[in-house]
């Protein structure tokens, strides 16, 4: 009897975190402005996703899309015009910055490697150094350093692969998996990296001069005709036998 109520309890627990939402980002939107007098200079249109622990949502798209904006906004650095994001069902923006930043780590790349985690990394001796002198897989360790020791809810990225050569980019990619696996990070990237979010994430937010176009698994978002019109080149996807797309660029077409 008992251990049938165990299972039940199990059970009952696994689809409770089946069902979490860690972060709900709810009809969000925002505009620059160089005088309020004037017409925005740049409009985030309402935009909205959830995202559950252990998931790595991809926020993708072309430059001046929208995606740093989106990630400012999850972070609590800006205000909302419209519209809220909830963290384990917090308002961001609203909670201490002591507090917000226990709750969320958004990885710099400038300041000095202070990181008590660095030898769970392999990288103990680039404490002293600074982030310019240090090669991009050296990078890529700090990178994984920093969620360590801050043991974060939620994990933000801004271009972490920009200056990485591609094995530094799948050896952070699969840290970055594993760590949202095995500590139940929710992990936000943005990237305009296709074939890496692809691969990498659960969900996907296409972003194209300011509005969401399309939000879901990668392979639901990568159709060939929506790629070709946001990043505005010619492209070919196709499906492995894992199921996620792979895009190539189509040369002199």
């Amino acid at each position: 009897m008992s251990g049938g109520s165990s299972h039940a309890r199990h059970l009952a627990e696994a689809g409770r975190l089946a069902n979490e939402i860690r972060l709900s980002v709810e009809q969000v939107s925002y505009a620059y402005s160089a005088n309020p007098a004037q017409a925005p200079l740049f409009t985030l249109e309402a935009t909205s996703f959830q995202a559950r622990p252990g998931e790595i949502v991809a926020i993708l798209g072309p430059n001046a899309s929208g995606k740093s904006t989106l990630l400012k906004l999850i972070a609590g650095a800006l205000h909302p015009l419209s519209g809220r994001i909830l963290l384990n069902g917090f308002v961001t923006h609203t909670l201490a910055p002591r507090i917000r930043a226990q709750r969320i780590a958004v990885v710099q790349q400038e300041s000095r490697l202070l990181f008590p985690a660095l030898a769970q990394v392999g990288a103990a001796s680039l404490s002293d150094r600074w982030m310019d002198q240090i090669s991009g897989g050296e990078k890529q360790r700090v990178i994984l350093a920093r969620a360590l020791a801050q043991q974060p809810l939620l994990l933000l990225l801004d271009e972490p692969t920009l200056h990485l050569d591609i094995a530094a980019q799948v050896g952070l990619l699969d840290a970055l998996r594993r760590l949202a696996a095995q500590n139940r990070y929710t992990v936000v990237v943005v990237t305009h990296e296709l074939n890496l979010a692809a691969e990498y994430a659960d969900q996907v937010v296409l972003m194209h001069r300011g509005r969401c176009l399309r939000l879901g698994p990668p392979a639901s978002v990568y159709r060939r005709e929506l790629l070709e019109q946001v990043f505005q080149t010619a492209l070919s996807v196709e499906f492995g036998a894992s199921g996620r797309p792979r895009v190539t660029v189509l040369a002199g077409t």
